[in-house]
């Protein structure tokens, strides 16, 4: 399978790497340092499943300058989605179809809206790896895996994102087709809202937010807002979805940080205003009350366009 993969950072250097190395046709989209060290020496996975070096790597800044593809991974920062989509057309040919691995529920819209809903494939990922310098991705903990479905009952969709999950099992990557892209968009939604934004806001890892009372509690309480709203936007979530999520916070690694909270530690922009602050924006929009996350955006907002974290 021909893939492109815009933005070859934590998720799209990971999943890249594997796909590449099973023998897939894989362009990369970087930029900067990034850019510069993959073209010198190609792209390293340090990973406790198994480092990958990939030495001659097609990468370019420029997704125009390459042939159209099968697939593209989309996997860039939820405030460069609509530029980058743009950018993107000229790669998707008359079957391409894009597959958004944002954070946050804006993403699929945005997307659609610049492509058209024929070329929109919704995708979740979950992982945790970062650049760790530049033309090396680092992999923490063992999770890695993608969750990719149509929004809609179009068969050639169902079909495209079938195809694409089973190149992604045959490169050994944990895949699967969502049977609801949307009520899956939300479930990591809701849990990843939580973990960036309360990591950032501490400046603790995973294992001192769940060992901790009152950030466990303030981490629970972020998500049952979150549950609210996606109810009240008509998405089914299970039952007993908030205590599995906690289950699932008790499995991480406890020196795992969230993304959000390395870009505030170096300096960079965040997602904040994508992920509590949306909550708190969309919750007051539809009468509801989301005091947690309203608190929590307030408290990383100096630092939404890159401040120092100092």
């Amino acid at each position: 399978m021909r893939v492109a993969i815009m933005g070859s950072g934590g998720v799209g250097g990971y999943f890249g790497a594997k796909l590449a190395k099973a023998g897939n046709d894989i362009a990369f989209v970087a930029r900067g340092a990034h850019l510069d060290a993959m073209r010198r020496q190609g792209l390293r996975v340090r990973s406790a499943g198994g480092d990958i070096e990939l030495r001659d790597v097609v990468v370019t800044d420029d997704p125009s300058s390459l042939a159209p593809v099968d697939v593209v991974m989309f996997c860039v920062k939820l405030w460069d989605v609509e530029t980058a989509a743009a950018r993107i057309a000229p790669l998707l040919g008359e079957r391409g179809v894009v597959v958004g691995f944002q954070n946050g529920i804006d993403s699929p819209e945005i997307l659609r809206r610049v492509l058209g809903s024929d070329r929109v494939l919704g995708g979740v990922a979950y992982i945790a790896a970062t650049i760790a310098e530049p033309g090396i991705v680092a992999q923490t903990g063992s999770m890695a895996k993608l969750r990719v479905g149509a929004f809609d009952d179009a068969g050639e969709l169902r079909e495209r994102a079938s195809a694409f999950v089973n190149a992604c099992a045959a490169a050994g990557i944990d895949a699967e087709v969502a049977p609801d892209i949307r009520r899956a968009l939300w479930e990591k939604f809701v849990f990843l809202t939580a973990l960036s934004g309360i990591t950032a806001l501490s400046r603790q890892p995973v294992g001192g937010i769940r060992s901790d009372p009152d950030l466990r509690a303030t981490f629970a309480a972020s998500m049952h807002e979150t549950v609210a709203l996606a109810r009240a936007q008509n998405v089914t979530l299970a039952d007993d979805f908030l205590p599995a999520q906690m289950r699932a916070l008790d499995r991480l690694p406890a020196e795992m940080r969230s993304s959000m909270q390395n870009d505030l530690a170096g300096g960079r922009r965040l997602e904040a205003s994508w992920l509590c602050g949306r909550v708190a924006e969309l919750s007051a929009q539809a009468g509801l009350s989301a005091p947690v996350n309203a608190t929590i955006y307030a408290g990383l907002k100096p630092f939404v366009d890159g401040a120092p974290a100092h």
